[in-house]
């Protein structure tokens, strides 16, 4: 069992860093490995709500070319923005696009995506005690159909985050974070 100075240390020490090697794999073991981990997050009425994809080789261009899709569709970005995210998933040897399933009660719904957020630092703090550096960003458009498609999600499936996996090449300096307000409610 895990200490609680050894858990927080690999807290503190996650790696989000896009300094990685592009080239080398992530064995696909190990990817799905991080995945099932992501589903042990606290998930309220157990709607079991994730979705994932992963895009790794070719897929990795695949993946930008149906986002740029998504924001023609939506008429977000100039050609700039979409040049960009043609090629930014190039970056990392793996990608993993996470999704939340909708529910029709508006609390579940918004339970569903907080499940699946944590569940993607669980993913976060796996890749990190597996020595990889990791990236969480935010989808160019969430409930884009032309990359829940090619993800193989539903229709009113939503992209909670696209997750950058690879083997890091650097360090990056961590930066200081503010200590948090706590305030504490006794009598």
């Amino acid at each position: 069992m895990t200490s609680f100075e050894e858990f927080a240390e690999l807290a503190r020490h996650r790696r989000t860093s896009l300094v990685m090697d592009p080239e080398r794999p992530v064995p696909t073991e190990l990817i799905d490995q991080l995945c099932e981990l992501a589903t042990w997050a606290p998930n309220h009425k157990r709607t079991w709500p994730w979705r994932f994809a992963v895009a790794t080789g070719a897929g990795r261009a695949r993946l930008g070319e149906a986002f740029v899709a998504d924001l023609v569709a939506a008429g977000i970005g100039d050609e700039g923005k979409r040049t960009k995210t043609r090629t930014k998933y190039l970056r990392a040897p793996a990608v993993v696009v996470v999704a939340t399933r909708p529910h029709d009660h508006p609390s579940f719904h918004e339970e569903n995506r907080d499940a699946v957020a944590a569940g993607i630092q669980n993913l976060l703090l796996g890749a990190t005690a597996a020595g990889l550096a990791s990236f969480w960003s935010t989808p160019p458009v969430a409930d884009g159909a032309a990359a829940r498609e090619l993800c193989g999600f539903d229709p009113g499936d939503r992209i909670v985050g696209v997750v950058y996996l690879g083997w890091p090449t650097g360090q990056v300096e961590r930066p200081a974070r503010p200590a948090p307000a706590i305030r504490h409610l006794t009598a």
